[in-house]
């Protein structure tokens, strides 16, 4: 690797790139200036009309974007999915990207931001890792005008009979923030709303940004958020938006957000960025709607999901490809010799030495998420994304350990080389989609109970022995049930860490239980979250945040950002 690539940062790398006019990005994909919205140079969204036009175009292939599971070390997963794409466009291959937004709470927190690495990027990255386009921002308001909504009915009279202790609708902020996380409303007296205990969720745990990624269209939205169970009565019957009829409030807030946002990569590769919920408190995918029209102005798309197989993928093609109704051509799993030594047992700290012992101790974690793809009937590629602390050796050790498994691997270097650096996988994964069996299947069938599918995710993709449910949980499996919910698909909220639900559980954890304390109804979005361990919807911040670098020079530009 050249010295002038390990002193530049990704932001150097992004500033120093040149962007075309994003008028020309679209007119490469067949789009003309009506069928775009212009959010300055280098920024815009596909119109309605131009979304309704798509609609009857052929569909393109799909290609899924997956990891094990993440460690501090980093795994890449989004600079692979921008350097695959960029591949494939060498290649030939019209290609196009489907991506989820970034969130402000892991970019000012721990993680950073969400758009790619070194010279696999997606810009203009500072604006994609901040506001963009206000597509959070709109979700965050629609998000707390529905909770205002809720508090004044009550200080109104209360008609619906609303049950102040069994409000499920939480207020919404997209920051890491602790202290919110459960707050008294209402105090000041009568003049001052009803007391109640409140709390606060991260944006991206919002119903409302589930329900935008999976809606087809405005009118789906609208119907979708009018489903959103809010609250229940007196009589422990679900209150829903469509109860308190605004529905239409909260489709007006949305009506710009969710039309997609068009953008490019540094090498101009077309991508459509747009929604963001987390893989492992939502579903960790991004919209439906601009994942299909990117199916239809390319050939191929890549996109990718939250996490690792044992959560984005999983509720990619369990909840999502089954209420859009993809056919995946391929997945693609993302793993790097650093996370794979610790998934072995190695401290960060120690991650420069070679250590092949801790990478075959660790391979067990690749070879769990090889399976769950397998399971689904879906043909993939081991991509090693590599780093400059890999050795010889390792990398030749796991390569082996792939090929002696029968595991499709290839050797991707997109953060140093951009494209050309991911050109070995774009052959071997064009060479698995034309070779390999697609028989792509569902892990379970919407006609199973909940807690028949929650058993059959915790053990087919988790590796769990079975499933303990808490006393809450058991009741309301019975009383989702009978408020005819049973037939949704479930969502698992799950630590990210570990294939259990126990983050200090790393490789390939065995003889453990998953523990379900509580369910979550989110009927709008159409599906039912199961919490897990100690998963939180509005996580903290750490000792050391991430904004602690950040700033902004003279001439405006972020300083610290990546």
């Amino acid at each position: 690797m050249g010295t002038n690539i390990q002193v530049k940062s990704d932001i150097e790398i992004a500033r120093d790139s040149k962007m075309k006019p994003i008028v020309d990005i679209a007119a490469s994909i067949g789009l003309d200036a009506d069928d775009i919205e212009l959010f300055g140079k280098y920024k815009a969204k596909l119109s309605s009309e131009a979304l309704a036009k798509l609609k009857t175009k052929e569909s393109g292939k799909v290609v899924l974007v997956t990891a094990i599971n993440p460690t501090p070390a980093g795994e890449g997963k989004s600079t692979v999915t921008v350097g695959l794409a960029d591949a494939l466009n060498k290649l030939g291959k019209k290609t196009m990207i489907a991506m989820r937004e970034p969130s402000l709470g892991p970019t000012m927190g721990i993680k950073g931001g969400a758009t790619g690495g070194g010279f696999a990027q997606v810009l203009p990255m500072e604006d994609i890792n901040l506001h963009f386009t206000g597509d959070l921002h709109a979700i965050t308001t629609a998000n707390n005008a529905l909770a205002a909504l809720i508090d004044n009915h009550l200080q109104q009279g209360n008609k619906l009979n609303i049950d102040q202790r069994r409000i499920v609708w939480k207020r919404a902020l997209d920051l890491n923030d602790r202290a919110l996380r459960k707050v008294i409303v209402g105090l000041g007296g009568p003049m001052q709303g009803v007391p109640r205990e409140d709390g606060f969720d991260i944006t991206v745990a919002s119903e409302i940004m589930a329900v935008l990624c999976l809606a087809s269209d405005l009118k789906d939205l609208k119907l979708r958020l009018s489903k959103m169970v809010v609250a229940y009565n007196y009589d422990k019957q679900p209150v829903t938006v469509g109860d308190l009829g605004i529905e239409g409030a909260l489709t007006l807030l949305l009506k710009e957000a969710v039309k997609p946002n068009l953008v490019q990569t540094i090498e101009h590769t077309p991508a459509l960025i747009h929604g963001g919920p987390f893989a492992n408190i939502a579903h960790g995918c991004n919209s439906v709607i601009a994942t299909e029209a990117a199916s239809k102005l390319a050939d191929f798309v890549v996109t990718e999901a939250g996490f690792g197989a044992d959560l984005g993928a999983e509720k990619f093609l369990n909840i999502k490809a089954r209420t859009a109704g993809i056919d995946p051509s391929a997945v693609v799993i993302v793993a790097t010799i650093r996370a794979l030594k610790m998934h072995g047992g190695m401290k960060k700290t120690e991650l420069v030495n070679e250590d092949v012992k801790a990478l075959r101790d660790g391979f067990t974690n690749l070879k769990k998420h090889v399976e769950t793809i397998a399971s689904f009937g879906l043909p993939y590629v081991v991509a090693i994304n590599r780093f400059i602390t890999d050795t010889e050796l390792e990398t030749n050790t796991l390569k082996e350990m792939c090929e002696d498994a029968g595991i499709p691997v290839a050797l991707t270097e997109v953060w140093e080389k951009g494209g050309d650096g991911g050109v070995e996988l774009a052959e071997r994964l064009l060479d698995v989609i034309e070779k390999s069996e697609n028989t792509f299947a569902h892990l379970y069938d919407l006609s199973d109970s909940l807690e028949d599918k929650i058993k059959t995710i915790a053990t087919q993709v988790y590796g769990a022995d079975g499933v303990e449910f808490s006393p809450k949980a058991k009741k309301q499996l019975v009383d989702f049930d009978g408020f005819g919910w049973g037939l949704l698909p479930v969502c698992m909220a799950k630590t990210q860490y570990s294939l259990s639900d126990d983050p200090q559980k790393l490789g390939r954890p065995s003889g453990f239980t998953i523990t379900v304390r509580e369910l979550k109804p989110s009927v709008g979005a159409g599906f039912i979250v199961a919490l897990t361990g100690e998963v939180m919807t509005m996580p903290g911040l750490p000792k050391l945040p991430a904004a602690l670098n950040m700033d902004v020079d003279e001439e405006g530009n972020a300083v610290g950002l990546f």
